[in-house]
């Protein structure tokens, strides 16, 4: 796995993909492949729509006249994968470079199996059960392959992970120095430290000064390092955007909203404190939205 990681072999195959990825017009539509409005990537949801079809479809092959039961399952499986596929394209194109690598061969297993569980459906239609049968266990070798890539992707490349989810628990509730205000310009994204942890700092022209963590929940990109619109901020890797008075993810693909802090000044100097997040101010970003 690691070698595959570096392995720069691909690498032209998977620009290509992106682009055609990134290029198809879908709107709103994206987002929500991508899971905003779930707050976590849908693409795994979906897969247990086509694998727990095959699942049963297997343990089905092996009772007698369970025939066909099986091959409705397998066509059940076949139709869902068209969805899942397509949300996990979606997250696909959007992420880092080793991730990507893995993704690609993670994507061809699943295709092998999809074609290998529609050679089973097509022989179960004509009535040759045992070559279904075969093709069908084929198929779930193939997507099992898959599945684990996919775990790989997840669990140790962190693919589809909250990146700030761990900041609440890094910063204590108490107030802290940020900085001198003359320090943070109007308009301009200034990199400041919570602490050890790493902040953007947005001051308005009315004078508030907007405080979220620096690193992107998505793929902890450098905010500091993005562009101002619309009272939001928009990541320079990916494009997600946050609004700076809450930290509200208004666009993907981040799934998740950004820590966010709430601001004093003191005596020219600028304090932070992290902004504790409830269930009702979630409720209000999901209707502002939707009010959009």
């Amino acid at each position: 796995m690691d070698r595959l990681e570096r392995s720069e072999r691909a690498d032209r195959l998977a620009d290509a993909l992106r682009a055609v990825v990134r290029a198809v017009p879908m709107g709103r539509g994206r987002d929500v492949l991508h899971g905003r409005w779930l707050g976590h990537p849908v693409h795994p949801l979906l897969v247990q729509l086509p694998m727990g079809s095959w699942m049963s479809a297997a343990v089905l092959d092996c009772v007698p006249g369970q025939q066909r039961a099986a091959r409705t399952l397998v066509g059940v499986g076949l139709v869902t994968a068209l969805p899942a596929a397509w949300a996990g394209w979606t997250d696909w194109a959007e992420l880092r470079r080793p991730q990507m690598r893995v993704g690609l061969v993670h994507a061809a297993s699943n295709v092998a199996g999809v074609a290998l569980y529609a050679a089973s459906f097509a022989a179960r239609t004509r009535g040759r059960f045992v070559r279904g049968r075969v093709w069908g266990l084929a198929g779930l070798v193939a997507v099992s392959a898959g599945g684990a890539l996919g775990g790989h992707m997840a669990f140790r490349q962190g693919a589809g992970a909250n990146h700030a989810e761990h900041i609440p628990d890094l910063i204590g509730p108490d107030w802290q120095p940020l900085g001198e205000l003359s320090h943070f310009p109007e308009g301009t994204p200034v990199r400041a430290h919570v602490g050890e942890e790493p902040v953007v700092v947005v001051r308005e022209s009315a004078g508030a000064v907007r405080v979220l963590a620096d690193r992107c929940s998505h793929m902890g990109g450098p905010l500091s390092e993005g562009e101002i619109t619309d009272g939001c901020i928009r990541c320079p890797w990916h494009g997600s955007t946050f609004r700076l008075t809450d930290g509200w993810n208004t666009t993907g693909p981040a799934t998740a909203p950004q820590p966010a802090f709430e601001t004093r000044t003191i005596g020219g100097r600028v304090e932070a404190r992290l902004r504790q997040r409830t269930r009702a101010a979630d409720r209000k970003g999901v209707d502002a939205e939707a009010a959009r």
